[in-house]
């Protein structure tokens, strides 16, 4: 047996064979050039000048790979050989190891790489760090909320890393960051090149019930409610978007707390400008209402121009009825121009002086003296109301309703819903308003039975009757009181102690009021004038003679 012989033989040949397999294995792990055998569907064979070829999923190639049979490649040695024998190769993970040292010395100081987005997975979407596949959360992909992603795929752009993990091959990026630390470059820039009057491009950022805060590219900038349109906006979202891109004027701008406040109107011709030449006052026009409140409405009589219409100007004879009854939000209205005032942009408007004044109509039929029936349509404490027509009513006061009866005394013996006769006696039509009486169709007795009576004259009269506050006389049949400070001008003949019925006292007439069918009475009066005589007497007697003495013949000569 040649044994001695064989075993070495055996021996080399076993180490030829171990040292080319150990070599081969040697490549796992690592970056190798191989060429491309065989295309298919799904995957790529390459032979990389082992026992046997590898083979590489298309996917790794990214979208619409130009390759060709015979293309050398460089290709990642993931295993030896998978369970059909062949090698598992991976052009992916080749990319990775080429990109790693890079991305690794980017992520370290700080700086951007390019990349681009071709796909979307749980989550977020993986992007292409040139060869290694990196994945981008949806949070990440911008500073706000996007809905249509597609305009970002497939183009070159910058991301910042925000994580590696080499032993999983995960690599996390974020392109919110870029845009954020451009935006702060942007905004210090922006806020440098800010001024009052600067005309900017901003999007809607955010709209309440005050205004929108536009972002104008890494600064946000306030613009009002009432600094958007010249003509009334009840609520900013009427006219604005969230994310529309709107032109804007910068109308302020404070530097200490850098609040920015814009304008969209200014960048538009003011309306009010020259209005006092469009319309004048008298201009009968037709406008829209578009707006109510308590005390009107506003009339746009065109874009940014709005009148008000005042409640008292509404209806000649509906009174304190709320505007919305009388007129609608958007009803389309004629309105007489009252007032202009264009340095406080304001213009009065009227609705009643459209059409004709009833007040003024009924006084041109129904002159003062006039007769009138009319039903009692409401009672008050200072007199009834009557309705006269439709739509006017008039006024009869207290002091109107009867010559005998005062107060409220006078109106006991009506009833809402009577009818009634009254005569008028005082007209006003700017005011609207017409006076009746009822005390007026009959003759006041009293004021006949005053024609005998002037101002000044003595008369003397019979006690009636003794009251608390005074006493009741009579002269020639007319009934007047004297109050208990007329009585006398002394304290004592103040008393009424002093007076009982049927006695007869002289007084001084001191008023006459036919009208109201009134006499005024005053004993004092008459004691004061009676001295001034005594005293006038007294300065022309003798020096001898004492004031008592001429104020004695005086009383004598009584």
């Amino acid at each position: 047996m040649n044994t001695e012989f064989q075993i070495p033989e055996t021996n080399e040949v076993f180490a030829d064979l171990l040292n080319e397999q150990m070599g081969e294995k040697s490549l796992v792990g690592s970056v190798v050039k191989g060429t491309i055998v065989k295309i298919t569907s799904d995957f790529i064979m390459v032979d990389v000048g082992l026992k046997s070829e590898g083979r590489i999923p298309v996917r790794e190639f990214g979208q619409n790979p130009e390759l060709n049979l015979g293309d050398v490649i460089e290709v990642y040695v993931d295993r030896y050989e998978d369970r059909d024998g062949n090698i598992v190769l991976s052009r992916e993970k080749a990319r990775r190891e080429e990109a790693w040292l890079d991305l690794e010395k980017a992520m370290n100081a700080g700086e951007r790489i390019n990349g681009v987005i071709f796909g979307r997975v749980k989550g977020g979407f993986t992007v292409d760090l040139n060869g290694a596949i990196a994945f981008l959360p949806g949070s990440q992909i911008d500073i706000r909320p996007i809905r249509d992603i597609s305009p970002l795929m497939g183009i070159s752009q910058p991301f910042q890393i925000l994580k590696m993990d080499k032993v999983r091959g995960n690599i996390v990026v974020s392109r919110r960051v870029v845009l954020e630390e451009t935006r702060a470059e942007s905004r210090a820039e922006l806020i440098d090149a800010i001024k009052e009057g600067s005309i900017l491009d901003g999007v809607v950022k955010n709209i309440t019930d005050y205004g929108a805060f536009i972002d104008l590219g890494g600064v946000d900038g306030l613009l009002h409610v009432t600094d958007i349109s010249w003509k009334r906006i009840n609520h900013p979202a009427e006219v604005l978007n969230v994310g529309q891109t709107i032109k804007v004027q910068v109308i302020k701008f404070n530097e200490d707390n850098q609040r920015i406040s814009l304008g969209m109107k200014q960048l538009e011709n003011d309306p009010w400008q020259n209005v006092a030449e469009r319309f004048h006052v008298d201009d009968v026009c037709k406008g829209k209402v578009t707006n109510i409140t308590d005390y009107g409405a506003f009339v746009e009589l065109e874009d940014g121009i709005e009148g008000l219409v005042h409640v008292s100007e509404m209806s000649w004879t509906r009174k304190n009825v709320h505007p919305g009854k009388i007129v609608s939000t958007s009803q389309e209205v004629e309105v007489k121009v009252l007032e202009v005032d264009e340095e406080k942009r304001r213009i009065s408007l009227g609705i009643k002086q459209c059409t004709a004044n009833p007040w003024a109509a009924y006084v041109e039929e129904h002159p003062v003296g006039t007769v009138i029936e009319g039903k009692i349509k409401n009672i008050t404490e200072f007199g009834l109301f009557i309705g006269l027509n439709d739509e006017i009513d008039g006024m009869i006061h207290l002091s109107d309703i009867s010559w005998d009866v005062a107060g409220e005394e006078a109106v006991k013996e009506y009833t809402k819903g009577q009818e009634i006769q009254a005569k008028i006696i005082d007209v006003d039509v700017e005011k609207e308003r017409i006076s009746l009486g009822i005390k007026q169709l009959t003759e006041n007795a009293n004021a006949t039975a005053l024609d005998g009576f002037k101002k000044g004259d003595n008369v003397k009269a019979t006690v009636t009757e003794v009251a608390e506050d005074g006493i009741v006389v009579e002269v020639n049949g007319v009934s007047a009181n004297i109050k208990k400070a007329d009585l006398s001008k002394d304290k004592a003949g103040q008393d009424l102690n002093n007076f009982k019925e049927g006695d007869v006292v002289e007084a001084k007439v001191t008023s006459v009021e036919k009208k109201k069918g009134k006499l005024g009475l005053s004993i004092k009066a008459l004691e004061i004038e009676e001295e001034k005589k005594a005293l006038e007497e007294y300065s022309n007697t003798s020096s001898g003679s004492s004031l008592g003495d001429a104020l004695g013949e005086a009383l004598k000569k009584k």
